[in-house]
């Protein structure tokens, strides 16, 4: 079994992400995150959202709607520019991207000839009323950007920020992917962590390189290894077409090495074009200097499943102990799903479980904690291990003559007895 069929199996097994729809068959490429895994996945996300929000004072937060007026995908460049090149199976009519099949030439479903490719938008259409017709059609949104860029000027006359400043989201975006696949690493529904930040055009090149510096502390904080990234240059006729440099940072995934992250600079392309389609005025007006002008707009890009991802390939480790296999998560201790687990030795003794969920009870308003006894010790333990909870604490009959408790580590499984009253201050 590869790492790929390991982590899926194991995201399954332990309820980090199911197959959506599983019951009817399933949905190709969709998934839904269970218990552990909304529990990472909002990890990830406070963990972004602390370190490029809360914690400067250059960026604004917001929470943009996912369906816009139809006008901005025209004023955006989405409707003309925003296509894949694909090819259709002349047998069994199923659709594909060439640039993603061993041989662009044949079906690899039924050996069937493709047709040359052609130009198909990728937007999620659909409809808003109660007629499906040409005027009520609209757009999921394909990314979170422009949901930033309508706000602009919302954020300039409620706030009165400096430039340079930045406009974050969090957010779902939809697109009509033809060669979805590879797990949760290229899905029709996904999520994106996403600034745009605000500069003038003389700095573009220093806040480009100060951006992805930044991009590369995140990645050192959740624990992605530089040996496992490539900093890809895209050329010029492969760019979006906002983009003026771009910088994809791939990661080695099993698969194939791919998009984990990109660094765009934008230009003004967005406000220039929204400025002109809307009638509306986007200029930045310098509060000491007078100056107006559209500020040009660097852009970093996260994908929150991808990052996901990432961390489960980079943190998944088996190890042998005697005849068994111990698999274990070594998750950055912020991202894990459960940070302290409380154990009762054994789960038939009433007077152990009371003082475990005594203490349980107390831990849990302050952190992610659970209470766990279903099994024997040692299984719980796994199961900890798979779960990358970083601490167990037991609960045995000692525990009930001299008010300490067993704190077992995750990585090394060494354990030792603190006191009861001391537990708080283990929590991470």
């Amino acid at each position: 079994m590869n790492l790929m069929d390991k982590i899926i199996s194991l995201t399954k097994r332990r309820g980090f992400i199911f197959p959506n729809s599983e019951i009817y068959g399933g949905l190709a490429n969709s998934f839904d995150y269970g218990p552990l895994g909304v529990e990472l996945k909002n990890n990830i996300k406070k963990l972004w959202w602390d370190m490029f929000v809360t914690e400067r004072d250059d960026i604004y937060g917001i929470d943009s709607a996912i369906i816009y007026n139809a006008k901005v995908w025209e004023a955006s460049g989405h409707l003309k520019n925003f296509t894949d090149m694909l090819s259709d199976c002349k047998k069994c009519k199923a659709r594909f991207r060439p640039d993603k099949l061993d041989n662009p030439k044949i079906c690899p479903n039924c050996k069937g000839e493709l047709s040359k490719p052609r130009q198909f938008n990728t937007m999620l259409k659909t409809f808003l009323g109660p007629v499906e017709d040409s005027a009520n059609t609209n757009y999921i949104r394909p990314e979170t950007a422009q949901g930033m860029f309508v706000n602009f000027k919302n954020i300039i006359d409620s706030f009165y920020p400096d430039v340079p400043f930045g406009m974050a989201q969090i957010g779902k975006a939809f697109r009509n992917e033809i060669t979805p696949g590879n797990f949760i690493f290229r899905t029709r529904e996904f999520e994106q962590m996403e600034i745009e930040y605000f500069i003038q055009e003389k700095d573009w090149e220093k806040s480009f390189e100060y951006w992805l510096e930044q991009m590369k502390k995140w990645m050192k904080k959740i624990g992605i290894s530089e040996k496992n990234l490539v900093f890809k240059k895209i050329k010029d006729n492969d760019r979006a077409h906002y983009s003026k440099r771009t910088i994809d940072i791939n990661y080695k995934f099993p698969f194939k090495t791919d998009e984990l992250y990109g660094l765009a600079y934008r230009t003004d392309y967005d406000l220039k074009n929204h400025s002109k389609a809307s009638g509306v005025n986007l200029e930045y007006r310098d509060k000491n200097t007078g100056e107006s002008f559209l500020p040009h707009v660097i852009e970093p890009t996260f994908g929150v499943d991808r990052t996901m991802l990432a961390i489960l390939l980079e943190s998944y480790y088996e190890e042998k102990i005697g005849e068994e296999t111990r698999i274990v998560l070594k998750l950055p201790n912020e991202l894990a799903p459960i940070k302290i687990a409380i154990l009762p030795l054994i789960k038939k003794n009433a007077l152990l479980i009371k003082l475990a969920k005594k203490i349980y009870n107390n831990l849990k308003t302050k952190t992610n904690a659970e209470y766990d006894d279903n099994g024997t010790i040692g299984k719980r333990y796994r199961r900890h291990d798979e779960i990358g909870t970083p601490k167990c604490v037991t609960v045995d009959f000692d525990s009930l003559k001299d008010n300490t408790v067993t704190e077992r580590y995750r990585d090394s499984m060494k354990q030792k007895r603190i006191p009861i009253k001391d537990i708080e201050k283990i929590i991470i």
